[in-house]
């Protein structure tokens, strides 16, 4: 019985990693990107609506670059196998 314990277990912190991990990303979906980096993801006049539904980012304070842009790849270690 303690073998299907530790699996189960092992299971339940596998799920509750990758939940966190999905929430996590949601929170930091790097959107904060430098000016010189962003690369486009509009059209001249596009609005914040238009651009998020796309799911790109929009800041319009910074002139000369886009304000509607792809947001920055996240880097994601890979998971850990559980034994």
């Amino acid at each position: 019985m303690a073998p299907m314990q530790n699996k189960v277990i092992c299971v339940l912190v596998l799920v509750s990693m990758l939940a966190l991990g999905t929430l996590a990303q949601a929170e930091t979906e790097a959107c904060e990107v430098e000016p010189a980096e962003r690369q486009n993801c509009g059209f001249p006049g596009i609005t914040a609506t238009q651009c998020t539904s796309r799911g790109c980012c929009f800041n319009d304070s910074v002139r000369g670059f886009p304000w509607c842009f792809h947001p920055k790849a996240i880097e994601v270690p890979p998971e850990e196998e559980c034994f």
